[in-house]
C-alpha cells in the first residue's frame, strides 16, 4: 500500500515556484485591474516632500492608513501646497511597489475635502446661468481700443494689485487708474464686490474694469463663483476684463465677464495696448501719410503744369497770331524780291539774246518796253493782291481782339462770381453783376429779365 501510494506521488506535477519579483509584479497588476481609478478621502500624515519633488504620505482615518505618493508632474498642478493634517480626497490608482512589496496609493490629482460638493454647486450654477443666455458672446461688449482710464476691482493687500499696476505702469504709463477696493475671499466678498462693480458702473469714469485676483483653491476663489457676482457683471455698464486665479483656473465671472485673462498680469495686457506698439504704429501711420501726401502733391503739380502749357491767355494767343502775321510779311516781302530779281534777270537774258540776234532794234524795243510794261504791271498786280489780302488778314484779327469789340461799344457782364454772363436766364432780378467796358467797369443790379 505504501509503496503504492509513493508511486502516484512521484506521478503527480510538482508545484510552480515564483521569484519574488515575478510574484510582486503579478500582484500589482492584478492590483490595477481590479480597482479602476478611485476617489478616497483621509486625513494627511507623515508628509515627505524630496528633492525629486515626489511627495510621499500616508492617508488615515479613525480605524487605517495606506502608503500614497504623488509624483512631481502631479503636484505642480495641484495649485496648493499638501499640509500634515489637511483632510483632502484624492484620485488614486491602487497599486503595488514592487522593490519592497508594499501596498500603495499612486495620487493622480487631490483637492481638499468639500471640494467635490462646490464643485458640483459650481457646475449646476453654471448651467443656470447658460441657459439663461448670461454667457452669450452675441452678449459680450467690445473693449475700447484706447481706453484713457482704467478701473481695478480686488483688494487693496493683493498680490494681483501689485502685478497690475506694475504692468500698467510698463506698458501704459499714460493711463489714469481707479480702485475700486474690496475683499476677494470669505463669505463677505461677493456682497463688496457686487457693491464695487455697481459704484463703477453708476459713476462711469472708467472705459474698462478689470476684476483680478491672485491664484488659489476652489475655495479661496468661491466668491467669483456666486451668481450675485456674475449678474452685476452683466449688469455693469462698463466692459468687464476677469483675471482670476492661474491659468487653469476657471469661474463663474470668467463666463459672465466680457473678456476673460488667464492672470491679473494677462488682464492688464488684454485691457491696455502698449504705448510703445502704439507710438510705432503712430509713427507708421505718419510716415504713411507724409508719403502719400507728398505723392499727391507731385501728381497735383504734374498735373498742374500739363494744364498750364494747355491754357494759352487770349493775350498770348494775339502775340502768337502777330508773330505768324510777321513771318507772313516777312515772306511776302522775300518773295516780291526774290519775283523782282527773277524778272530782271529774264529781262537782261532777253536783253542780251536780243542784242546778239541783232534784229530790228525798234521794233524788238517797242515789245521790250511792252513786256516791261506787262512785268512790271503784273507784279503790281500780284503786290496789290498780296497787300490786300495781308490787310484782310490784319482786320480779320483786330475783330478777334476783345478790347476792339468793346472799343465799338460791346461791354462784358460777369456776374458774382466773376463768370461771364451769355445768357439772360443765368440771371435773376435783383442779383449783382460788374459791367466791364472798354474802358472801365460798372457795379450793376438786375432789375428785371427777359428771355
Amino acid at each position: 500500500m505504501d509503496e503504492t501510494r509513493s508511486s502516484a506521488a512521484g506521478l503527480a506535477a510538482p508545484a510552480p515556484i515564483l521569484t519574488i519579483s515575478l510574484l510582486n509584479r503579478l500582484a500589482r497588476e492584478r492590483l490595477e485591474s481590479a480597482f479602476p481609478l478611485c476617489w478616497v478621502a483621509g486625513e494627511i500624515s507623515n508628509l515627505t516632500i524630496a528633492a525629486s519633488g515626489h511627495a510621499y504620505f500616508s492617508l488615515k482615518d479613525s480605524a487605517a492608513q495606506v502608503r500614497c505618493v504623488m509624483f512631481r508632474n502631479r503636484a505642480q498642478l495641484l495649485g496648493w501646497r499638501l499640509e500634515n493634517g489637511q483632510h483632502i480626497e484624492a484620485r488614486v490608482l491602487v497599486t503595488l511597489y514592487e522593490a519592497r512589496g508594499d501596498f500603495q496609493l499612486n495620487v493622480e490629482t487631490a483637492r481638499r475635502a468639500g471640494v467635490g460638493n462646490l464643485y458640483e454647486r459650481f457646475l449646476r450654477l453654471k448651467e443656470k446661468l447658460e441657459r439663461e443666455g448670461l454667457f452669450a458672446a452675441e452678449g459680450k461688449r467690445p473693449l475700447p481700443a484706447f481706453p484713457r482710464r482704467l478701473g481695478v476691482v480686488t483688494s487693496l493687500q493683493a498680490a494681483a494689485l501689485r502685478d497690475v499696476l506694475i504692468t500698467l505702469k510698463r506698458r501704459a504709463p499714460h493711463l489714469d487708474i481707479v480702485l475700486y477696493p474690496t475683499l476677494v475671499q470669505g463669505d463677505e466678498a461677493p456682497a463688496q464686490i457686487v457693491a464695487a462693480l455697481e459704484t463703477a458702473s453708476r459713476r462711469r469714469e472708467c472705459d474698462v474694469l478689470l476684476l483680478c485676483r491672485g491664484g488659489g483653491s476652489l475655495e479661496d476663489l468661491w466668491a467669483f463663483n456666486d451668481e450675485a457676482v456674475a449678474r452685476a457683471i452683466r449688469a455693469c455698464r462698463v466692459p468687464v476684463v476677469s483675471g482670476i486665479g492661474h491659468e487653469t483656473d476657471f469661474t463663474i465671472a470668467d463666463f459672465a465677464a466680457d473678456r476673460r485673462a488667464a492672470t491679473p498680469t494677462a488682464a492688464a495686457e488684454v485691457a491696455a495696448p502698449e504705448r510703445a506698439a502704439l507710438q510705432n504704429r503712430l509713427l507708421d501711420l505718419r510716415n504713411a501719410l507724409a508719403y502719400r501726401i507728398a505723392r499727391r502733391l507731385e501728381a497735383g503739380g504734374q498735373r498742374l503744369d500739363l494744364l498750364a502749357r494747355r491754357l494759352v491767355h487770349p493775350g498770348q494767343r494775339l502775340g502768337r497770331q502777330r508773330e505768324q502775321l510777321d513771318a507772313l510779311q516777312r515772306r511776302l516781302a522775300a518773295a516780291l524780291r526774290q519775283t523782282g530779281a527773277l524778272g530782271l534777270a529774264r529781262l537782261a537774258r532777253i536783253g542780251q539774246r536780243l542784242r546778239l540776234a541783232r534784229p530790228d532794234t525798234q521794233a524788238r524795243r517797242a515789245r521790250l518796253e511792252r513786256l516791261g510794261d506787262g512785268m512790271r504791271n503784273a507784279w503790281l498786280a500780284d503786290r496789290n493782291r498780296k497787300m490786300a489780302l495781308l490787310a484782310r488778314l490784319a482786320a480779320g484779327l483786330s475783330h478777334l481782339d476783345p478790347r476792339e469789340v468793346m472799343a465799338r461799344g460791346y461791354s462784358i457782364v460777369r456776374d458774382a462770381e466773376g463768370r461771364i454772363v451769355r445768357d439772360s436766364r443765368a440771371l435773376e432780378p435783383n442779383h449783382a453783376v460788374t459791367v466791364s467796358f472798354h474802358s472801365g467797369e460798372a457795379e450793376a443790379r438786375i432789375t428785371s429779365v427777359r428771355h
